[in-house]
């Protein structure tokens, strides 16, 4: 089947669109980009390259994709955007590529909800499954594992890693590692305040699991040991669960504090 491109649409030469794409009014796709089948771009977007964009996603109007990294060390150097398949992107959201010096490729997973003026910076690499609500502002070089929630004006700073099913409060400002299936509410600096219960519920996890998961969040959080009896704490509850496996080994390779 045949794309739709709006009479208005600018689509430079070398741009690669695929079959049952839709291109709205006034929209500007770049050179260097390239656009999966199925996928919708509402009227006023622009789409700069290189970029690659996956199928079946719906960028809605006035989403900036692909410009320039808002990176002072930025020299024009070739970088990269990949998205991947099913996402959505609401309105006057805003999306980098990456850096030279960074990685120089900023990626986003499939699957996502990324809401109206949500911004993800240069080298950022989110999963697949995650929700970020209006104005949730990701720093450069954060990674962001599946299934996280990101609420309303939310902000992580560069270089913050998000470990998966975590759920981050309205406002709450993230400055260090959030370990996998941790809640964090705002408290000038968000601080953690519990596992993330419900959305692991949703996500098929059973009681025992979840209770595994508080046992290591009590050891980690609520013990009263520092960072290293801790982690002696947890190696003990991974040798019966898998997901304080995964969190410890979250815990062990990062380069940032640990939000605590």
């Amino acid at each position: 089947m045949a794309s739709q491109v709006h009479p208005s649409a600018i689509i430079e030469p070398g741009a690669r669109i695929g079959d049952r794409v839709t291109i709205g009014a006034f929209c500007t796709i770049g050179a260097d980009v390239q656009i999966g089948a199925g996928t919708i771009v509402d009227a006023h977007c622009s789409v700069l390259g290189p970029t690659h964009i996956g199928r079946d996603n719906h960028i809605h109007g006035f989403a900036a994709i692909g410009g320039d990294p808002q990176d002072k060390k930025f020299a024009g150097e070739r970088t990269e955007l990949v998205i991947g398949d099913r996402n959505v992107i609401r309105e006057f959201a805003t999306i980098s590529r990456g850096t030279g010096n960074g990685g120089g490729v900023t990626r986003i997973g499939d699957d996502n909800w990324l809401l109206a003026y949500t911004h993800i910076a240069h080298d950022c690499n989110v999963g697949s499954h995650c929700v970020f609500s209006n104005n949730a502002t990701l720093a450069g070089h954060v990674e962001v594992g599946d299934h996280v929630i990101l609420s309303g004006f939310v902000g992580v700073h560069q270089f913050c890693r998000i470990g998966a099913h975590a759920f981050i409060g309205m406002g709450a400002f993230v400055n260090g590692d959030v370990p996998p299936y941790v809640l964090v509410a705002q408290e000038g600096y968000g601080r953690p305040r519990g596992i993330n219960a419900e959305g692991l519920k949703r996500r098929g996890f059973g009681s025992e699991r979840i209770a595994a998961i508080k046992r290591a969040y009590r050891a980690l959080y609520k013990s009263g040991a520092n960072l290293s009896e801790a982690r002696v704490q947890l190696a003990e509850l991974a040798r019966d669960s898998d997901d304080v496996r995964a969190l410890l080994d979250f815990i062990d390779s990062g380069e940032r504090p640990l939000l605590r």
